[in-house]
């Protein structure tokens, strides 16, 4: 009996899937069956991923592509439908963040980078996959699964980090529009927020002992998450056990927003 999960014969894409959530997330997909693409901006440790990926058995392909750029998403995904002909999940994950500072203090410049790739490279993305999904279902083939990463940040207050919790709420705001436009299409669309999670991202959190203590030590479940702890979480939306699952925003975050 084939799994509720198998994704076998499906393809994903993964933005920034070279690392923490990301590469959790594509190693969910690929323990399923699925074909992975990776996107990410440093090509040593894409193809460091990659070879992860691959010792689950599936095609893994890797591409430098920077989401914030419109052009380079368009050519990333038709790259994707000509070598493989489909795309039947794509998770727009990656994302930036910058210097934690007061509102007074964050330049223009800072907050319209951070929005490039928060915001209009998780748009780029959903809208460049939706549009095959949507031309694949004229022709007899309908759904796909889309998933965006946003962040409890959208959710609670904390100071110093304004725009990065605007961008991340503006993900779900986008998520719960694309949601009901794209319903028709048998395609869902929904949000992960994630708490504490090593990554890239949180690198120099992790070895700051105050944090640990005054933030970390706040967390029910009690330390930080990985990666890894968002496979499932990916293989289920990609998976047709979700396919009535849309316009969420699913919280996974040890407890933290709620304690």
């Amino acid at each position: 009996m084939a799994s509720l999960f198998d994704l076998t014969g499906k393809v994903a894409l993964v933005t920034g899937g070279n690392n923490g959530i990301g590469l959790g997330m594509a190693e969910g997909l690929a323990q399923q069956g699925a074909t992975v693409i990776i996107w990410g901006t440093k090509p040593d440790r894409n193809e460091t991923a990659a070879e992860q990926l691959r010792a689950h058995g599936g095609q893994v392909r890797s591409a430098v592509v920077d989401v914030s750029d419109e052009e380079a998403v368009k050519a990333g995904v038709q790259a994707i439908l000509s070598e493989f002909g489909r795309l039947d999940n794509a998770v727009a994950n990656a994302g930036i963040s910058i210097p934690r500072a007061s509102i007074f203090e964050t330049s223009i410049e800072d907050f319209r980078r951070i929005e490039d790739i928060n915001i209009h490279g998780v748009l780029y993305t959903l809208r460049e996959a939706a549009r095959h999904m949507i031309e694949r279902g004229k022709r007899g083939d309908e759904g796909g699964s889309l998933v965006a990463i946003s962040s409890t940040s959208a959710i609670h207050g904390a100071a110093r980090n304004a725009h990065y919790g605007m961008t991340k709420g503006g993900v779900v705001a986008m998520v719960r529009a694309l949601a009901v436009e794209f319903a028709p299409h048998k395609i869902s669309v929904n949000a992960i927020l994630p708490g504490w999670t090593r990554s890239g991202l949180t690198e120099k959190l992790q070895e700051w002992d105050k944090f640990n203590s005054a933030v970390i030590g706040r967390v029910p479940m009690r330390g930080w998450m990985d990666g890894s702890d968002f496979a499932a979480i990916a293989a289920y939306l990609a998976s047709p056990a979700s396919r009535y699952h849309t316009g969420d925003a699913i919280v996974i975050d040890g407890g933290y927003t709620i304690y």
